[in-house]
């Protein structure tokens, strides 16, 4: 097959759909050895005699390894590929999960999950920018729709696993078992992701692609231009990066907090609590797939519109949480199932569609920052909720104010996104 091949070629096709699968299992893979931390919470520190606040310690080590990770992932995508990137990640965090199924004391599992959130943080800005060498931008928001399900399927999946394995054999093995696939999908990986076209002889003819930037920049020092960026794309990227801020605040104050809030407030045991969080991902796959189809069939491929009108209802599904969710179980499952809904679509969009948008030739980059600011909430969340929960004597109500505030935060952000696209300054 010669360079400038068309999409429907059948080489290309075939290619396209191992990258599609190959890079959508490996972070779907990457859950499970991420999800089990959060579901065994509770019954790891009765076990461990770990407080709340040591809990809370645990998660944030995580998070501020991710989160620092992201924007070191993102540049070592860029230099070194893809490929490399997400296999030392995998190998990352394979190891700590294992070492989780055995550690018994607060340091070990601090230390290993600083280690077990550098690899996670490989996954995003590896996969998203394989992605965007792979698919043209007129197609993206379709394509990328039904991709970044990997990242709800995923917690699905996982959460599911894990709650088994808790309730079947205890917290260890829902570490063991999350390992045991992640290894499984390394090995698919290894035989069918490449980074881009041309290391299999082929090339993605694209319209709408920015074109390269000249040796010259190349070999200059300013990495902005060497990526083609110019400071508009840069406070763009920093703009969407602020709306994840709380995006991912929300997502991971769920994530963390839901089965430990159903085992504490509602007296649920460690695997029902966690097969009814799995709501917030189940809902949040179909609204991921809704946003990217409506991106491309209704709004041109604008992703910040239709993410805005996502975001008011997930607001709304907020507010929801804090007048009814306390009342019954079956309304806080209510409410989480409708924020799942709406707030994976905004999210899935900003931070992979409209990352390879925005970011061109620096993708791994872009995805890097919007992802690593994103996960700056990510790490707030864990710090304040767990402090607020112990303070208030387990009231709910606190926190679920809290997601509140946020959701309006979130909405504000992207609301000056939208007013850069009316002034000219962005296509997003």
């Amino acid at each position: 097959m010669t360079a400038g091949a068309l999409p429907h070629s059948p080489e290309m096709i075939n290619w396209r759909q191992r990258i599609f699968a190959s890079t959508w299992l490996c972070y779907v893979g990457l859950y499970f050895c991420r999800k089990p931390f959060f579901i065994v919470k509770k019954d790891l520190g009765d076990a461990m005699t770990f407080s709340a606040s040591d809990l809370g310690l645990i998660g944030s080590a995580y998070l501020i390894a991710y989160a620092a990770g992201q924007f070191v992932a993102g540049s070592a995508g860029t230099r070194f590929g893809s490929r490399k990137l997400l296999l030392v990640g995998m190998g990352a965090s394979l190891l700590a999960n294992l070492v989780f199924g055995v550690a018994n004391t607060l340091p070990t599992f601090i230390i290993f999950m600083v280690i077990n959130g550098l690899g996670q943080a490989t996954g995003w800005a590896g996969t998203v920018s394989t992605m965007a060498n792979w698919f043209r931008r007129a197609e993206r928001g379709t394509v990328m729709g039904f991709w970044a399900t990997c990242f709800q399927v995923g917690g699905v999946l996982a959460n599911a696993l894990a709650a088994f394995a808790l309730g079947k054999w205890g917290y260890q093995y829902s570490f063991f078992a999350g390992s045991c696939v992640l290894f499984t999908i390394l090995i698919f990986f290894v035989f069918n992701q490449r980074n881009a076209p041309e290391d299999v002889g082929l090339a993605l003819n694209d319209p709408d692609a920015e074109e390269d930037v000249s040796e010259s920049l190349s070999e200059s020092g300013n990495w902005m231009q060497q990526i083609g960026w110019d400071r508009t794309v840069l406070n763009t990227v920093l703009l969407v990066g602020g709306f994840y801020f709380f995006v991912k605040f929300i997502r991971y104050a769920l994530w963390s907090w839901v089965p430990y809030f159903l085992g504490k407030n509602y007296g649920l045991r460690g695997d029902d609590a966690g097969y009814i969080s799995t709501l917030f991902d189940l809902f949040g796959i179909a609204g991921c797939i809704a946003a990217g189809y409506l991106s491309d069939k209704y709004f041109n491929g604008r992703r910040a519109k239709i993410s805005f009108y996502f975001l008011v209802a997930m607001g709304a599904a907020c507010v929801l949480m804090y007048t009814l969710g306390q009342i019954t179980i079956t309304l806080f499952a209510i409410s989480i199932a409708l924020v799942g809904f709406t707030l994976y679509g905004p999210d899935a969009l900003m931070t992979g569609a409209a990352a390879q948008d925005i970011g061109g030739r620096g993708t791994a980059l872009a995805a890097g920052i919007i992802n690593g600011l994103g996960s700056v909430g990510a790490v707030v969340q864990e710090f304040v909720i767990s402090g607020m929960y112990d303070s208030s004597g387990g009231d709910l109500g606190p926190v679920f104010g809290l997601l509140v505030g946020a959701s309006i935060g979130a909405i504000i952000s992207l609301g000056f996104v939208l007013w850069r696209n009316r002034q000219g300054l962005t296509d997003v």
